[in-house]
């Protein structure tokens, strides 16, 4: 269970430098002040104990183990006071109620119960002593019945509250047991140094086992808030990435649209004013989105990440892909089909996209699967789209470090954005023999055709 919400929020270091040259006195009496704050201030919401358990069962716990507790005490207690202490029948079934059915309480509120349960023994302590002949070799201040109900209502607390209420309820009850035990030295027999000593163990346990369970809960929480945020980061990197890919391939057909505009007076004779005016508008409005394209690709760009010189790779280029693949101990074949070759030239984001697939392909196979034979597979579907397949057996050995790192080192999310961004398909999965394969269909034509808005 949390601590109260009530916490201060102010500034740490002003804080710190208010209480660094206090004197030993004002400490004192600061720290008697929180602690008498602690006791008065429970936790908030009042939750039941184990409410956040997910088995039913266990979350019922605290009710029955507070019920048992409740119907045997009760009566014990009221029979102990009654023929053990010489207290009457009536007053002693009252106190054994008072003493006792706070414990239903507990589960719910266990400092307010603590407090009834505290001021009911204290009562019973200074009743019994109006019994002083039946005071011989009994136990006292605290009463046999109280000191069961006492532990097991600590324990409640212990479950509940912050570590500061739990030393303040530990001092209080110290504290009545040793001024009862001065007051009447006579009468008492020692039972307070069992009390404060059993109720410290209680506490100290019941408290440490509390929060060590709230340490494993938030740790849990936070391994699933980072594991989240860095899917989440994942997928930016990877989407940044192919945006850093794709500019080169929107720049260079603007770069084309641009020499065209300029250069259509001069090409084409004869062309009237307006029309030269609407190229020269052209152009200067695709040199105009180059260069909003240039900024936002430094946007896009880390400062470790340099820019890329070589020319963006295409289906061209996944021979030698395979080609370094056999080399890196991987059996590769790569087939080709006919048809395939009338469809050059591609479009680039479609070559790009393909080849990026077939890499990271390969180099999870290369990681995962070292010495699997694996198959290649590139072909067209009624020249309306392009179906890649990438098939891996199982691996001959298991996986070392890896021996191939020209993939983007994001496997399957880079699949998944680089398919979505030419509105393809992606279907992967294991093999029954312990492989993997890797599906893919990019459409050929444009994605506005295929759009449905």
């Amino acid at each position: 269970m949390s601590g109260p919400s009530s916490a201060a929020t102010g500034p740490a270091p002003a804080a710190a430098s208010s209480t660094a040259h206090e004197s030993l006195p004002k400490a004192a009496r600061r720290q008697a002040g929180a602690l008498a704050r602690a006791l008065v201030t429970p936790s908030y919401p009042a939750t039941p104990l184990f409410a956040q358990s997910p088995r039913r069962r266990l979350r019922r716990v605290p009710y029955g183990v507070a019920m048992v507790l409740t119907a045997i005490l009760v009566p014990s207690t009221a029979q102990v006071l009654s023929h053990d202490y010489g207290v009457g029948g009536g007053v002693a079934t009252l106190l054994g109620i008072a003493q006792t059915t706070p414990l239903l309480l507990s589960v719910t509120r266990p400092l307010q119960a603590w407090w009834i349960v505290f001021l009911a023994d204290l009562v019973c302590a200074f009743v019994v002593l109006g019994t002083a002949d039946h005071l011989q070799n009994r136990v006292w201040p605290w009463l046999p019945g109280g000191i069961i109900g006492y532990l097991f209502l600590l324990l409640a607390l212990a479950l509940r509250e912050p570590r500061r209420t739990l030393v303040a309820v530990w001092l209080v009850t110290g504290a009545a047991g040793l001024a009862l035990g001065m007051a009447f030295p006579d009468k008492s027999n020692g039972s307070n140094v069992i009390m404060f000593v059993l109720s410290g163990v209680v506490l100290l346990v019941a408290g440490a086992l509390r929060e060590r369970g709230d340490a494993q809960r938030r740790l849990a929480e936070q391994e699933t808030i980072s594991e989240a945020e860095r899917a989440r980061r994942t997928l930016l990197e990877e989407r940044a990435r192919i945006a850093r890919e794709l500019h080169d391939v929107v720049a260079h057909h603007m770069s084309v649209i641009t020499v065209q505009a300029d250069s259509a007076p001069y090409r084409i004779g004869g062309l009237p004013s307006d029309a030269e005016r609407e190229f020269s508008t052209i152009a200067a409005t695709a040199r105009e989105s180059l260069a909003e394209m240039r900024r936002l690709l430094g946007v896009l760009r880390s400062e470790e990440t340099r820019g890329e010189r070589a020319p963006q790779p295409g289906l061209g280029q996944v021979p030698q892909l395979v080609e370094a693949t056999v080399r890196a101990g991987i059996p590769t074949t790569l087939t080709v089909a006919d048809d395939v070759a009338g469809l050059e030239p591609l479009p680039q984001a479609v070559g790009l996209s393909a080849y990026r697939i077939v890499q990271e392909a390969l180099a999870n196979v290369v990681r995962h699967a070292p010495g699997a034979a694996t198959r290649v597979a590139i072909s067209a579907e009624d020249r309306s789209a392009l179906t890649l397949l990438v098939v891996n057996g199982p691996p001959d050995s298991a996986p070392t470090k890896p021996l191939e790192t020209s993939g983007t080192g994001h496997g399957l999310i880079g699949m998944v954005e680089r398919v979505r961004l030419v509105g393809g398909m992606l279907d992967t999965g294991p093999l029954p023999d312990g492989g993997f394969r890797v599906a893919a269909r990019l459409p050929l034509v444009d994605l506005e055709e295929t759009d449905p808005s």
